[in-house]
C-alpha cells in the first residue's frame, strides 16, 4: 500500500450485505461511519476515549470534512482504513486524515480529511484543549507529506 504518511493506525472492516446499496457497492455513507470508527479506535489506542472526553467536558468535533471517493468497494471486500493526526495546534484545532485501501488488490478506495475543533461538551461551544489532549494528541502528529 502507498500510504501518504508513515505508520498509519489501521482499522479493518469487512463490507457486509447491509453496507451495500442499490448500485451493488458500499454506500458512501458507510465510509463516513468507518472513518469515524477508525478515528475513535485511534484515539482510544492513544489513550483518550469517550469517557475521558465526558469527564473533561471536552471533545474534538468535526467542523469540516472532505472525502474523495476514488473506487467502489463491494460486499465481501476487506478494507484497511489508515488514519493519522497531521496537525494539532494545542489550542482549538486538529486535523485527521484517512486513506482506505481494498486489502486483496491494494486499490485506493478513498482519501479523507477532517478539520476538528475542541468543544466544551456541556455547551457545544469551542473551548481550548485541556492539557490531557495536548499531552496525548500532540506527540501523535505525523509530519506532512512532502509536496511533489
Amino acid at each position: 500500500m502507498q500510504w501518504d504518511y508513515p505508520n498509519p493506525y489501521i482499522h479493518r472492516v469487512q463490507v457486509a450485505p447491509e453496507h451495500v446499496d442499490g448500485l451493488h457497492h458500499a454506500n458512501n455513507a458507510e465510509y463516513l461511519r468507518w472513518c469515524e470508527q477508525a478515528g475513535w479506535s485511534h484515539s482510544v489506542e492513544l489513550g483518550l476515549d469517550v469517557t475521558n472526553y465526558q469527564s473533561l467536558d471536552r471533545g474534538m468535533a468535526i467542523r469540516h470534512a472532505e472525502y474523495d471517493y476514488i473506487l467502489a468497494s463491494r460486499e465481501g471486500d476487506e478494507l484497511l482504513i489508515g488514519t493519522w493526526l497531521t496537525k494539532v495546534d494545542g489550542r482549538l484545532n486538529m486535523t485527521r486524515k484517512f486513506q482506505i485501501y481494498r486489502a486483496n488488490d491494494q486499490a485506493l478506495i478513498l482519501r479523507g480529511v477532517w478539520q476538528l475543533v475542541c468543544i466544551e461538551l456541556s455547551s457545544g461551544k469551542p473551548k481550548r484543549m485541556p492539557q490531557t489532549f495536548k499531552d496525548i494528541y500532540c506527540p501523535a502528529v505525523v509530519a506532512e507529506a512532502p509536496q511533489d
